[in-house]
């Protein structure tokens, strides 16, 4: 490639946020506030004030780490346009789609997600699409062979008129603009109509799939329990007039007795079976529901590749995890609109975003381990003590790929992928068996780090703690769309997953903590991670400090100032400051009140079920009672359930509910008794020792918070808490009152 040192391909943009700093250190003042009006008085108090104290510690120093994190926020604009002026040619790219189970992540999500990474502005000869099927279903492989016929149209479609939402089901939802070319709305219809016909195909293959010709693979394997599997679906060979990229299946081999290490382990296989195919320096990987929902974004992403004077800058790019069709109002608090905004951007002004598992551009040579190279690095150092085939495994055609990689400046070489692929289909099964990573350094040092079900968050901080930065692809319109969960189960579980994955890296051998201290993980870049490894651990400090509003009331006594006294002050002014402070950046996002309230509670709900089931997993684990396991979430949002609404919050008879509806029961029975209290006495307590004003609030707080809990009481179906969990929840209850209230 030919470089024209003077061409921009990015710019670091510092953002401003004067009103933000503002509020988070008026909210981080009154917590500090009541931290020593807490310890002043400690010695008046008994354990109500002490249990007070430790809650309001933990919620002082994680806003200190939230208000550091947000500190410095920055973004990038990046410049595409320049990449061709710059050099002579693009480098390859490998794109990684990864799928579990066609029941819960349908095939014809998988189909569209595929459809729109083959229709990206990059050259075709450039690209090659892998796709992971952890399911080993021949109803995925055959969408896949029919969405390959379907690109034939779409592609050329797409490119044609410039169509910016290539990902079929979302750009056919609306029609055509009736002030359309007679040639385009013919077109379009035409492309519409074969759609429509896949889709078709597709749910028919689910129900009945042939198991002859190409799909004798398939044919008496265990889906837990089969060979490799490893398809050429469509070879781009550099003859076809508007082609498109290589498409390849690949299902790594599985047996019961050998574990196969959830998704890191999938990622690894692709990571080596694309190796000892085509090899790009690059790699893009996706969730099989992630489409591509910007055209030129592979572009942008090696805009930020390949924008800095050194790629230590660039480890990987992340694009935030932004989804399409979103309910309104975010009922489950799962969109993460003002997470990615704000945190986000905060995040990027440090050693970059963490990685998120989908969306990210990687170094395939940062994926191997190599570390950045600076002058206080050998070159490797990190692997060159051991011989290749202990840290990568004894394929030759894999090693030879490694080499190329390794190699000086690889990255801007001339890279050709019309190779003949089917030449490599026995290699590729190779290192795609269950007992290829066996003795070597695979989901260690080298690859997609295994262990934990939140593989993605420990990778990039084994990437970061090598040195690397990483940098946040935003873009209008955004990167990537995908599905947010709804209902209450598929939340949940979402949430408990994370939770129990994060918890699992902070106690083990790759936690920020060790990689600040031994390695080159930088201070505030390890309070990005604490932020979210402790998820878990917030729980128990969210269920006690909703547990004392309750327990006052019981026990006729108090852990807030009363109404008249001066340090009122403090517990009322942090309520407003948190509240106006946190609405602001839901209003300054574009988001309703409404919106913010849904994440505020649902937040507590999170905090008081999944993240305190992800500690008890974890807990579990480490004592050796029990194995984490890795959940897939439900990918389908057009469900056919009749009149069910999609806004409201379901239930089902997982514990994982018990506990928010042994909440909402203590706190209803603690205003009871507390009303009952004062009608008896004839009016408040406020100037005794019992509660006053400040506990009823919070129980009221609470019960609103748990509002949904409230409802499923006097639900039905789904709607409706199951009576085995009220029982449950009840149980909870009684062994609460019979252990702290007398």
């Amino acid at each position: 490639m030919a470089a024209t040192a003077s061409l921009q391909l990015q710019e670091r943009v510092h953002l401003k946020n004067t009103l933000q700093r503002a509020s988070d250190l008026i909210t981080l003042f009154f917590l500090i506030s009541l931290l020593c009006y807490r310890a002043s008085s400690l010695q008046s108090y008994g354990f109500v004030w002490l249990v007070s104290f430790l809650c309001e510690f933990w919620f002082t120093f994680i806003w200190f780490i939230i208000t550091s994190i947000k500190w410095s926020p920055v973004t990038h604009k990046t410049y595409p346009q320049n990449l061709l002026k710059k050099f002579d040619e693009l480098p390859a790219v490998d794109v990684f789609v990864t799928t579990a189970d066609p029941k819960l992540e349908p095939p014809i999500i998988t189909v569209n997600t595929v459809l729109s990474l083959l229709a990206v502005e990059y050259p075709v000869e450039k690209l090659a699409c892998y796709v992971s099927d952890d399911g080993a279903s021949p109803a995925t492989f055959y969408s896949l062979v029919q969405a390959s016929n379907f690109a034939k149209l779409w592609v050329p479609f797409c490119k044609k008129y410039n169509v910016r939402v290539r990902a079929p089901s979302v750009y056919f939802s609306t029609e055509s603009s009736s002030s359309s070319s007679p040639d385009f709305t013919k077109d379009w219809k035409h492309a519409k109509d074969e759609y429509e016909m896949l889709c078709q195909r597709i749910e028919n293959a689910c129900k009945d799939v042939p198991k002859t010709g190409e799909f004798t693979d398939f044919s008496d394997i265990e889906r837990g329990n089969h060979p490799s599997i490893v398809k050429i679906v469509w070879e781009n060979r550099g003859n076809q007039e508007d082609g498109f990229p290589h498409l390849i299946y690949v299902s790594r081999e599985k047996r019961p007795e050998h574990p196969h290490h959830f998704k890191a382990g999938a990622m690894n296989v692709l990571a080596r079976v694309s190796a000892v195919m085509t090899n790009a320096p690059f790699m893009l990987n996706v969730d099989c529901d992630m489409f591509a929902n910007n055209p030129e974004v592979v572009l942008h992403g090696m805009c930020l590749l390949f924008g800095f004077p050194h790629e230590i800058h660039s480890g990987y790019v992340q694009a935030p995890q932004q989804f399409h069709g979103g309910l309104q109002d975010d009922p489950f608090g799962n969109q993460l609109v003002v997470l990615q905004r704000k945190v986000g951007y905060g995040i990027a002004g440090l050693q970059g975003p963490f990685y998120a598992g989908t969306g990210c551009f990687h170094r395939r040579k940062v994926i191997y381990g190599s570390p950045p190279e600076l002058p206080h690095n050998s070159k490797h150092d990190v692997l060159s003590c051991k011989e290749p085939q202990q840290v990568f495994g004894d394929s030759r055609e894999f090693l030879d790929s490694v080499a190329h990689i390794m190699s000086e400046n690889i990255e801007l070489r001339s890279a050709n992928l019309l190779i003949d692929l089917s030449s490599k289909i026995e290699a590729a099964k190779q290192v795609a068996s269950c007992t290829y990573e066996f003795n070597t350094d695979w989901g260690k040092e080298v690859g997609w780090v295994s262990g934990s079900v939140t593989e993605d968050v420990e990778t990039g901080i084994r990437i970061q703690s090598m040195g690397w930065e990483s940098k946040y692809l935003t873009l209008d319109p955004a990167p990537f769309l995908g599905n947010a969960p709804t209902g209450g189960p598929a939340s949940l579980a979402q949430q408990k997953r994370w939770s129990t994955g994060l918890l699992e890296i902070l106690v083990g051998p790759n936690s920020p903590l060790l990689a600040t201290i031994h390695k080159s993980l930088t201070f505030r870049q390890f309070l990005v991670y604490i932020n979210l490894n402790v998820w878990a651990l917030r729980s128990l400090f969210e269920l006690s400090y909703t547990l004392l509003a309750p327990y006052c009331c019981l026990t006729n006594s108090s852990f807030l100032p009363k109404v008249g006294a001066a340090a009122m002050v403090i517990p009322l002014g942090l309520l407003l400051s948190y509240n106006v402070g946190t609405l602001m950046e839901y209003l300054e996002c574009g988001l309703s009140v409404r919106a913010w309230w849904n994440n505020q509670r649902m937040q507590r709900i999170y905090a008081l079920t999944s993240w305190l089931f992800g500690f008890i997993g974890v807990m579990l684990k480490k004592m050796g009672l029990s194995e984490t396991i890795f959940e897939v979430t439900r990918k389908d949002q057009s469900l056919d359930e009749g009149d069910v609404d999609m806004r409201r919050f379901t239930f089902d008879s997982s514990p994982v509910f018990v506990p928010g509806t042994a909440v909402v029961l203590v706190n209803v029975m603690a205003l009871v008794v507390g009303l009952v209290r004062i009608m008896v006495n004839g009016g408040g307590d406020e100037g005794g020792d019992g509660p006053g004003f400040g506990e009823f609030v919070c129980c009221v707080w609470v019960v609103l918070s748990f509002w949904p809990f409230v409802r499923g009481f006097f639900g039905k179906g789904s709607y409706g808490i199951p009576w085995v969990t009220v029982f449950k929840a009840v149980a909870l209850v009684l062994v609460f009152l019979l252990m702290f209230v007398r």
